[in-house]
């Protein structure tokens, strides 16, 4: 009988069973003696974490934890001391998930560490990390560098709310103080501004030559000539025509009309 033909029987499948059963004992077996040593916790960017091939690799988390990467991006964290409040990490941020409540100082309150002025309180700043998506976006575009990813990943919450971060420390009266202080510093500012237009009105010198009132020229009607309008003249008599024409011509010559007069009493 060919082997194929004996796995087909009933011995034949009891011994198939059997040979795999002792291959997966003998790869338990060899992991178990293996076991006797327990690789060291080390991250995937160590130059060593590749060459342990062998020994236990179960850490008592969360008592140990493997090291995690310089530039992984987990749970935000922002140094209010050194934080400016520009609000370029709120406009960056795709999902919205910083809200930035600036007050404008009357003047400069402090300096960050890398020798930036601070101008602006920060009445709130929450980061929201249910809604982040670790983009890093607004760590890059961060002037002071006071916003930064930690390496923090295991800040599992019970409720969602509590993944709002607030890095204020701004009390609510503190807030409305410098508030007023801000109202009031605003009021003073523009009535000094309007006493100071007032001032330069009053010593303002009267003008050598005073403007002179203006004149309205009403513009000239366009000139049109002078249309006579056309008589029609009837037609005259042929016989007074020619009548008229001979006395015109006696006018004319006074002279022949004394010859004429001479002759007729003579």
């Amino acid at each position: 009988m060919d082997k194929k033909g004996s796995h087909s029987t009933y011995w034949g499948h009891i011994r198939e069973g059997v040979s795999s059963l002792m291959i997966g004992l003998r790869l338990s077996w060899k992991h178990i003696w293996e076991a006797r040593k327990r690789r060291t916790p080390i991250g995937v960017a160590d130059e060593k974490y590749f060459e342990q091939e062998a020994g236990i690799v179960t850490l008592q988390y969360p008592f140990e934890s493997i090291p995690v990467p310089d530039h992984g991006r987990y749970r935000l964290h922002n140094e209010i001391e050194d934080c400016i409040v520009c609000d370029k990490c709120a406009k960056v941020c795709p999902v919205n998930c910083i809200e930035i409540e600036p007050i404008r100082a009357t003047e400069e309150i402090g300096k960050t560490s890398d020798g930036s002025s601070k101008r602006l309180y920060a009445a709130k700043f929450d980061i929201d990390m249910g809604k982040c998506c670790f983009c890093g976006l607004c760590t890059t575009v961060c002037p002071t560098e006071c916003l930064t990813m930690t390496k923090v990943y295991d800040f599992s919450e019970f409720d969602v709310a509590d993944h709002n971060y607030s890095f204020s420390e701004m009390t609510p009266l503190e807030i409305l103080a410098k508030k007023k202080e801000l109202e009031d510093y605003n009021q003073q500012k523009e009535k000094a501004k309007k006493e100071a237009q007032e001032n330069a009105a009053a010593t303002e010198k009267p003008a050598a030559n005073p403007a002179r009132p203006k004149v309205t020229v009403k513009p000239k009607a366009a000139y049109r000539p002078k249309v006579k309008p056309v008589v029609k003249k009837e037609p005259e008599d042929p016989q007074e025509a020619a009548r008229k024409i001979m006395e015109d011509k006696k006018k004319a010559d006074p002279a022949k009309k004394k010859d004429d007069t001479s002759n007729e009493q003579a």
